[in-house]
């Protein structure tokens, strides 16, 4: 049996984010200009058949699974790799001398995909911020980091776009700022969960430092229709 975290663009997309859906009840997947995630029940032979035929083949899409997806040859692979889905159970206490965290808003998109181009955190879009809170440290008036909330499941919400720039590097802006996101889904009843290459081994240690520890496996592709 799944739970929720094993297939979190599905379970995202049919409850907390389901006004995101711009697919039906079978084949889910969020707006061009939010995210490029498709979600499918069981990503099982009949599923995959599915989306084959149903999903649009004007973008580029991307799957994020517990289990190996077995993508048809009619799809062109883009980009595949292994993540570790880690998550944490440790509430924190943001220290008085932290530096000053902002909530970002729409005036902030412009420099948050700035940052985000140059960083590389994963698929960061003119929308992505309507999916959850995003948190920034700016040092004279420029964003020198971010992170925020992406899926949104029963239970879960998954931190995402954690990135620094390469000016402000080895400042522990992420860490705090992982530590600041988690305390807010914490607040809301929520466990934190993040998702992180295998072999980005900086990036593990500073959320292994944080409290956050691998809970699984996932099979991570992007693609399209031929």
């Amino acid at each position: 049996m799944l739970h929720p975290p094993d297939n979190p663009v599905w379970q995202a997309l049919c409850n907390h984010l389901r006004h995101f859906n711009r697919g039906n009840d079978v084949l889910k997947y969020f707006p061009a200009d939010v995210s490029p995630f498709v979600g499918l029940k069981d990503w099982d032979n009949s599923d995959i058949e599915t989306l084959f035929q149903q999903l649009p083949s004007n973008r580029v899409f991307s799957v994020m699974m517990v289990k190996k997806v077995e993508l048809p040859p009619e799809l062109e692979i883009i980009y595949t790799c292994p993540l570790y889905q880690m998550e944490c159970h440790v509430k924190y206490t943001i220290p008085d001398y932290a530096p000053s965290i902002q909530k970002l808003g729409y005036n902030d998109i412009p420099q948050m995909l700035k940052l985000t181009d140059i960083t590389k955190p994963g698929p960061f879009l003119d929308h992505t911020i309507d999916m959850g809170n995003y948190y920034g440290i700016f040092e004279n008036g420029e964003l020198a980091a971010m992170a925020g909330e992406r899926l949104r499941l029963p239970g879960y919400t998954e931190i995402s776009a954690i990135c620094t720039s390469p000016a402000h590097v080895g400042k522990g802006y992420a860490s705090l700022l992982t530590e600041h996101v988690a305390q807010h889904i914490f607040d809301e009843g929520h466990t934190p969960i993040l998702h992180v290459k295998t072999d980005n081994l900086r990036a593990i240690n500073v959320y292994q430092g944080v409290g956050f520890d691998i809970r699984s496996e996932v099979f991570f592709a992007i693609f399209r229709k031929r």
